[in-house]
């Protein structure tokens, strides 16, 4: 009775994380469109959120000696490189669009595996693979000699590739079923990647040069007039602080392939969110590329070999859930870093 209830509030949460991370390209694009530059909307983001989550790090302080390399490349690709990219993207393709060639992340993990590692993948990784690139191909309507911005789809593609970064730096996270001691706290890596990521897109971004005066007036949404601190602050609480939040517990009440299934409803939440708000329609055969890449990111993220028992990859128990999403989890509590990209 508890087992069932334990997973019906885990299920719950992992939807409640999806709609929030799937909300995040939504908000932030009025901003951008009203004049916020995509690199100042991403430090207010992550800024924001390490702010917030400010006593975990404290309360974490160990990890800084315990696992710096984790820590860092946490920060510097799955936090300051994912949303950097991801959000450069939005003012130039649709959010739908975005995020859905992010979901070629786990594909990337797989050719690097295979060609870099030289470690051999399944039959079923290879089809995952194959299916995530041909549904990529229809969302942007290859045939039509690509119907988008071509410097938006690189964009997005940085994103994806910053997220198997993150993903080849999973080993560091270190292995809880053989050193319950070395387990990582996965809300710890979180605020402590939001802090070195401030720090990061602090250099790249200078805020200093922000036009402040945007975030006390209106982002127009599609024909609506939508106050900019109540956008700025969907993004940070919702989009970020509680989304980690409940992404993180719904993984450890859920096994991690069951939360990697309903964190792919994530793309369809925000195109559909994107389509509703912003106006953003995509055509048919868009549409169904997009649920063959979801298809096809599933497989791979599900067949990716550990990096321990295949000599390299991506790491013990990698699982992809979307596009920035990765949940590197131990048998038992290990470290559940959460999604990075939206």
């Amino acid at each position: 009775m508890h087992a069932s209830q334990g997973r019906s509030v885990g299920l719950g949460l992992a939807l409640l994380s999806a709609f929030a991370f799937g909300g995040s390209g939504v908000a932030a694009k009025p901003l951008i469109e009203a004049g916020l530059d995509p690199l100042h909307v991403v430090w207010l983001r992550v800024a924001g959120a390490a702010l917030v989550m400010l006593p975990l790090a404290w309360r974490h302080r160990d990890l800084v000696r315990r696992k710096p390399a984790l820590l860092a490349g946490y920060g510097m690709f799955a936090v300051a490189g994912v949303q950097a990219f991801y959000f450069a993207s939005l003012s130039r393709i649709p959010v739908g669009v975005a995020l859905l060639v992010e979901y070629l992340a786990p594909a990337l993990v797989l050719l690097w595996v295979r060609f870099v590692r030289r470690t051999p993948v399944t039959r079923a990784a290879a089809v995952g693979v194959v299916l995530a690139v041909g549904g990529l191909a229809c969302v942007v309507e290859v045939w039509a000699g690509l119907s988008f911005d071509v410097l938006g789809l690189l964009l997005a593609l940085g994103a994806a590739c910053c997220q198997v970064g993150y993903f080849l730096l999973s080993d560091q996270g270190g292995d809880p079923a053989a050193d319950p001691a070395d387990a990582v706290d996965p809300l710890g890596v979180i605020a402590y990647g939001l802090l070195i990521g401030t720090a990061v897109l602090t250099v790249i971004a200078r805020p200093w040069g922000m036009d402040w005066s945007l975030l006390s007036g209106s982002a127009d949404m599609d024909g609506t007039s939508v106050a900019a601190p109540l956008l700025l602050g969907w993004i940070v609480l919702v989009a970020t602080v509680l989304a980690y939040g409940t992404g993180v517990i719904s993984v450890r009440r859920l096994s991690p392939q069951v939360a990697g299934v309903v964190a792919c409803l994530e793309a369809v939440i925000a195109t559909v969110l994107a389509w509703v708000l912003l106006g953003e329609h995509l055509s048919a055969p868009q549409i169904l590329g997009g649920l063959v890449v979801l298809v096809g990111a599933f497989i791979a993220q599900t067949s990716t070999p550990s990096a321990r028992a295949g000599g390299g990859g991506a790491g013990p128990g990698v699982v992809g859930e979307a596009p920035g999403v990765s949940e590197v989890v131990g048998e038992e509590d290990g470290l559940s870093a959460g999604r990075a990209a939206t």
